[in-house]
């Protein structure tokens, strides 16, 4: 088991490293993550819902994504409450209190996953959440040390040393935790150094000596390095040039979700995305897109509160593009209901009023991993449906995507604004061109997105497997 001293110390990223390590080996290697709190979700395979980094953790494995290996996943609608997923599917809507008792029951879903792996796989690669040592979560724990403690699991600790206070992540973690726990660490890994090695030495020695605990390696910081970000907003510190000849825009919404549907973009050569933080001016630009939201109804309230609706309209006059996506999608209609209360307080909102069309959240949610073709130009489109809005109205009519069996989305009359309940519209080469295109693109730069991925995934492999003391690894995996 991976486990952290903080919040992205590099878990989810040292996990998919592993798995990638061991599937090039020819091991069947899986990964798991007990407990996940994370608005970036993926379809899985048997048609239920898990955080966006086990799927990306099971493409390094060679594997299709499954429940099993995100047996409880978090969703945040509020600031104390939570949509509990259980096995892929929605169990309840819990407040933070609520669900502290309610861990007893989820360990028996988290053990069940993890049995069922245990019969299929030869090793298993566990992902922790945020850090072992907080005090207040300690009580049923079922994501870092309790789910350890549970099957017996040995943990190497991950730390990162960009953040600044490495050594003191790591002994202060160590201490804060039990003697059984203490035990149960075999080591520590330090992430993201940049540097002379040598200058770090005098620092590990120190380390182990005072842990009594080895150095598993020391990661390098890895530059230009994409793996899909488990739920923190990316922080884009690329250079724009001018070859970027498209300005992107997208509001950092309080509930944003899916928000790796952008990392195309951030990545294309041509687009220089910008993220608004709140209470920030709305600059100029040649497409607004609209990204996913855990609570639409309450996430247009904010866009209201922070002038985006008034924006989009003067954007709109000045020729430009709007995009809206799964709730950003739902934010273009007339109105939207919500009767159950399933993303908050049971009532309706009017919509921006974009297009003429209805949406209603229901119980059932929409899991889907679809395909269909653009209705731009024709060229296919692949990505996945996660919505418990179903929309209604005349402006489907002129869909954006058709499917085999039904049509997805909608485009204005005038081509200016689009809407789509499609996650990874951008992840194909041909569609993602033909998006920028319509956006203002004359002549679109291909990138290979999937390709980006999976180089990344070998990269990392390739520098852990030289970073890493792996015969130490391996042999706490019984290798």
């Amino acid at each position: 088991m991976i486990q952290g001293t903080t919040s992205d110390a590099g878990k989810t990223t040292l996990v998919a490293g592993l798995c990638r390590v061991y599937a090039r080996r020819g091991i069947k290697v899986a990964p798991f993550k007990p407990q996940n709190m994370a608005l970036n979700s993926a379809v899985t395979i048997d048609g239920g819902e898990i955080g966006r980094a086990q799927a990306v953790q099971a493409q390094a494995a060679g594997l299709e994504p499954h429940t099993d290996m995100n047996p409880v996943l978090l969703k945040p609608n509020s600031d104390t409450g939570a949509q509990v997923i259980i096995h892929g599917k929605v169990a309840a809507d819990m407040d933070a209190r609520f669900y502290h008792d309610y861990k007893a029951i989820a360990m028996q879903a988290v053990l069940s996953s993890y049995k069922r792996l245990q019969q299929n796989y030869d090793i298993i690669l566990v992902e922790g959440a945020g850090s072992p040592a907080e005090i207040n979560l300690r009580d049923n724990d079922i994501a870092n040390m309790g789910f350890a403690e549970a099957v017996d699991c040995p943990v190497l600790l991950i730390a990162d040393i960009d953040r600044g206070g490495v050594f003191a992540h790591i002994t202060g973690t160590i201490a804060l935790l039990s003697q059984t726990e203490q035990k149960r660490i075999r080591g520590s890994i330090i992430n993201r150094f940049r540097g002379d090695i040598s200058l770090l030495q005098s620092g590990l020695d120190w380390l182990e000596t005072y842990t009594q605990k080895p150095v598993a390696g020391v990661l390098p910081y890895l530059h230009g390095l994409h793996i899909e970000a488990e739920d923190s907003l990316p922080c884009d510190t690329r250079n724009h040039t001018e070859q970027q000849a498209l300005r992107v825009i997208v509001p950092a919404l309080p509930r944003i979700s899916n928000h790796t549907d952008l990392d195309p973009l951030r990545l294309h050569a041509q687009v220089a995305l910008n993220i608004i933080a709140p209470d920030a001016p709305v600059p100029a630009a040649d497409l607004i897109i609209l990204p996913g939201s855990k609570n639409v109804r309450a996430d247009l309230e904010w866009l209201r509160a922070q002038g985006w609706e008034k924006a989009i309209h003067k954007h709109l006059r000045y020729g430009g593009k709007l995009l809206g996506i799964c709730g950003g999608f739902q934010m273009l209609g007339q109105s939207i209901h919500d009767p159950h209360g399933i993303e908050g307080s049971a009532g309706s909102c009017a919509g921006l009023s974009f297009f003429d069309m209805q949406t209603t959240l229901e119980k059932n949610k929409q899991l889907h991993n679809v395909s269909g073709s653009l209705c731009l130009n024709n060229e296919n489109v692949s990505g996945y449906e996660i919505h418990a809005g179903t929309t209604a109205g005349s402006a489907l009519n002129r869909p954006a995507i058709k499917l085999s069996d039904r049509n997805d989305g909608a485009i204005s009359g005038d081509g200016q604004i689009m809407g789509s309940y499609f996650h990874g519209l951008f992840e194909s080469t041909e569609a993602c061109n033909a998006l920028l295109q319509w956006a203002g693109v004359e002549q679109a730069i291909s990138i290979n997105y999937p390709q980006i991925r999976e180089q990344s995934l070998q990269r990392l492999a390739d520098e852990i497997e030289q970073h890493l003391d792996m015969a130490f690894i391996d042999k706490l995996l019984g290798l």
